[in-house]
């Protein structure tokens, strides 16, 4: 094939050449200099081509824009607070388009008992009909400004965002709080989520890394935290339109929400948001539910040729900045992967859970460090999977892991790497409008502001060698939550493995 195409183009060059024997050898100089010479141009528009004008020369009625200037101010963030109590915030970015989310500081941790599954449940209910639109108008709409929209539930917090360009503002606020604030929660259409749920908590099996994650939380604490992020089954039958009314009522109040958008003009959202929000119940923000960080032990015995397992301790929250931040750079310092990393932030051939086992034990198929961080408290642990055979020695490493970065054995290499690395993710990640919405909204529900990226950058870069031998020092020193799932026969008892951080 490679030859054929050489003696095609071959035989075309032989061609040119002939016909066009003067331009094809003539110099550029030659060509700048010669007014009468009839070269290549002068063949392609039929006449003699004259002189080429200097490329720096200035063209005729041609005017240049005047060029960019060496620095450019970020937006300042603006942020105004109804008197119900709802805040909204807002930066401008030079981008088209607009990212509009509207953040509600309710998550699974307040669902009581008899709201089990609430929240899950509301994810998916997101836009879907309300009682001013049908769901298929919703979709039209939505489609008809090339409008892209999400839902999502967490332990503390829910999200409900649109993106489109910013000539649809109007369009998008109202079609988003109308969303929110008026579902319908049609009988059809709560009935045919709740089968997706079931579909989808059982297709949690698949996920082991899934299900340990959240193992962990249900086994490491009690109170609010241990509630499950995803429904149970058995809840499934007592979730419907009308507990899902209540909970709403109870928990979407004015003083829980921040309405963000990345890329609008703070005075025209107020225009369009305070309307539609400003009737919104006018009720004092409750304090967060109580958890107690307790740890423990889960296992599920599936069988399998794999043992799935997680090591985890408590860490401060984001109420803690600094331990927080430390958490984050310790997570990117200890990576890990799939046996087949392609490498990336925190991950890959270059962190140290990849290169003390990953790279030294085929038998270790993954062996990844995760945090999961809230308001006042986290986790940070590591998950890993193995041979049944060698799950005992894998998480014997895990914990010697863990242990040699709390006797010192990381170096100002393995440290720079990581602080590296942490600070290139949060650039690279707001530097997305819409999670720079995310991060507007979700830093006001936290903190009641959004606190400067160069604020967490300075934390990131004044991190010390001692400040991550005594943050892993400290954390290992907390009761273990361990969890394990697929053959878990081979795997060592609680205290055996508890000990080995003593």
């Amino acid at each position: 094939m490679y030859r054929t195409a050489a003696s095609r183009a071959k035989a075309l060059k032989g061609s040119l050449s002939r016909g066009l024997a003067p331009a094809r050898y003539a110099s550029s100089n030659a060509v700048a200099t010669s007014s009468s010479s009839t070269g290549f141009f002068g063949w392609l528009t039929g006449g003699s081509s004259s002189s080429l004008a200097s490329l720096d020369m200035p063209l005729q009625g041609v005017s240049l824009p005047p060029p960019l200037a060496d620095h450019v101010e970020p937006s300042k963030l603006k942020i105004t607070t109804l008197p119900n109590g709802l805040k909204i915030a807002s930066e401008m970015s030079p981008n088209p388009a607009a990212s509009i989310g509207l953040y509600v500081d309710c998550g699974s941790i307040y669902e009581a008992p008899y709201f089990h599954g609430a929240t899950h449940l509301l994810e998916r209910m997101a836009f879907k009909s309300t009682t001013n639109r049908s769901h298929l108008r919703l979709v039209r709409e939505i489609e008809a400004i090339g409008g892209n929209t999400s839902a999502s539930a967490s332990r503390e917090q829910m999200s409900y965002t649109i993106d489109a360009l910013k000539t649809y503002v109007p369009g998008m606020v109202e079609v988003l709080i109308d969303s929110v604030r008026n579902p319908a929660f049609l009988d059809w259409e709560v009935n045919e989520e709740l089968r997706k749920m079931k579909v989808e908590i059982a297709e949690l099996a698949k996920n082991p890394m899934g299900l340990l994650t959240e193992a962990v939380h249900s086994a490491g604490y009690s109170g609010a935290l241990a509630n499950p992020l995803y429904a149970h089954e058995s809840a499934l039958d007592r979730l419907n339109g009308e507990l899902l009314e209540e909970f709403m009522t109870e928990n979407f109040t004015a003083a829980r929400m921040v309405l963000a958008a990345s890329g609008v003009e703070h005075e025209e959202l107020l225009q369009v948001v305070e309307p539609l929000t400003s009737d919104l119940p006018n009720v004092p923000r409750q304090g967060e539910p109580i958890s107690q960080y307790t740890g423990g032990d889960f296992r599920q015995h599936t069988g399998g040729e794999a043992t799935h397992f997680a090591l985890a301790f408590e860490v401060p929250g984001w109420n803690n900045e600094k331990e927080a931040v430390i958490a984050t750079v310790l997570q990117m310092l200890m990576g890990g992967g799939g046996s087949f990393s392609a490498g990336g932030p925190g991950k890959g051939m270059h962190s140290w859970l990849y290169l003390r086992i990953l790279n030294e034990y085929q038998q270790v198929q993954s062996c990844t460090a995760f945090t999961s961080i809230f308001n006042n408290t986290g986790l940070f642990g590591i998950y890993g999977c193995s041979s049944p055979e060698f799950a005992a020695k894998a998480i014997e490493l895990a914990a010697k892991e863990l242990k040699d970065v709390a006797g010192g054995k990381v170096n100002q290499k393995h440290l720079d790497r990581a602080k590296a690395a942490t600070k290139s993710a949060v650039l690279m990640n707001l530097e997305s409008r819409m999670i720079a919405a995310e991060d507007i909204g979700r830093q006001i529900l936290t903190y009641g502001e959004r606190k400067p990226v160069e604020q967490f950058l300075k934390t990131v870069d004044g991190l010390t060698l001692k400040d991550i031998t005594d943050f892993t020092s400290k954390i290992i020193s907390k009761p273990l939550t361990m969890g394990s799932f697929g053959e878990v026969l081979s795997v060592p008892s609680y205290d055996t493995v508890s000990s080995k951080f003593c």
